[in-house]
């Protein structure tokens, strides 16, 4: 099966965040796929219109289509083009690990670099923890 259109999300990437490019690519495949955006089937933009798209050298993107095609996500039909793969991917906890680690250490950097200390967060997460009064003030 071949799907006339892309998915219908777009990849972002965040050059400030310390995350390589490759990885982000990853992470949002990843992320679309647990999300549902991404199913079985689905096809991949090209290596070369991911590239153009994000303004990032193709090789790149060849990177990331090429480890997440060794974990098992996706498939390369030589000639199609790339597609979420439809066999179910097992999670891998210390991938799963390694990803909440990142997630923790970009928000705190980020956090930090708006003036907050660890403090302030760690309240913070307290009180949206419990559901205290002052986390709906934030949203």
């Amino acid at each position: 099966m071949i799907p006339s259109s892309f998915p219908p999300f777009s990849f972002r990437l965040d050059m400030h965040s310390g995350v390589p490019v490759y990885r982000q690519i990853m992470d949002q495949i990843h992320g679309a796929i647990a999300s549902g955006a991404l199913r079985p089937g689905d096809q991949l933009p090209t290596v070369r219109q991911l590239a153009v798209d994000l303004s990032v050298n193709p090789n790149t993107v060849v990177r990331a289509y090429r480890e997440l095609e060794i974990r098992g996500v996706l498939t390369t039909q030589q000639g199609i083009g790339t597609f979420i793969s439809a066999q179910p991917v097992a999670v891998d906890e210390a991938e799963r690990q390694r990803k909440l680690t990142q997630l923790v250490g970009e928000f705190m950097a980020r956090a930090g670099s708006a003036g907050f200390t660890a403090e302030e967060i760690a309240a913070r997460f307290q009180e949206f923890l419990t559901g205290s009064p002052n986390y709906s003030q934030m949203c």
